[in-house]
């Protein structure tokens, strides 16, 4: 069984909510305040307390929720989770804040099996108040540094997060690291698939010392290299 809870740097935790497969991360500021980014599936509440627990936390001690992107094994737990904590809302990218709020998923690829996904009820969950709504480049006050980088194609209003004090990317879903290694997402569930790949340039050229991923464990050594060699070769294969 995974940890649950797993720490990335001083005040920065994974914490898997579904295996490696699906993470949420905890910040933790000098004041004891937590700003939790992503909240799984709906069912997910219920580890993330246990994993907070673990580090001495309670759902009390979090006064922010940021979420990368409008999909439901992201925003899945937030309606509970605002409500157990001390956060008045969630803080997403003004593209997917209409989502968000409307408990709605943003639209997959324009094919037949993304609009099947689009109208299943994976593409639902309880709608979530937006406290606040981010834009590329922004300076979050939230463990003495996160910056909000727009990674669009997955969702219109995908982000990836650096925290800068510890080097540590939350990369979002415009990679995945499950057991195979380094992997695009399911273009089905991308709204641009070719744009997302387009993003992980972002990535690729930013400055980091470990990458955490949405989906699978982090890389902590070399992992800018590592990220920039799969954007690499991905871009000579297309």
């Amino acid at each position: 069984m995974p940890a649950p809870i797993v720490q990335l740097a001083p005040g920065v935790y994974r914490i898997p909510t579904m295996g490696d497969a699906i993470n949420s991360f905890a910040l933790v500021d000098d004041d004891g305040q937590v700003t939790l980014v992503d909240t799984g599936l709906k069912r997910a509440p219920r580890r993330i307390v246990a994993a907070l627990a673990g580090i001495g936390k309670h759902p009390s001690d979090v006064t922010r929720i940021v979420l990368t992107h409008a999909h439901a094994d992201h925003a899945g737990g937030a309606h509970e989770l605002v409500d157990a904590s001390r956060a008045t809302g969630v803080d997403v990218h003004d593209d997917d804040a209409g989502y968000i709020a409307a408990g709605t998923a943003a639209p997959g690829a324009d094919t037949g099996l993304g609009r099947l996904i689009s109208r299943g009820p994976a593409a639902r969950f309880d709608p979530v108040v937006v406290s606040e709504t981010l834009t590329d480049g922004q300076e979050l006050p939230i463990a003495d540094g996160l910056r909000v980088l727009h990674t669009p194609g997955h969702t219109p209003g995908h982000i990836s997060l650096l925290h800068q004090p510890s080097g540590v990317l939350i990369t979002g879903d415009v990679i995945f690291n499950m057991m195979w290694g380094m992997s695009w997402p399911v273009s089905a569930v991308c709204t641009d698939a070719p744009l997302n790949q387009r993003s992980a340039h972002v990535l690729a050229d930013t400055e980091y010392d470990v990458a955490a991923f949405t989906h699978g464990p982090e890389i902590r050594v070399r992992a800018r290299e590592q990220v920039r060699s799969f954007v690499q070769r991905k871009a000579r294969e297309s």
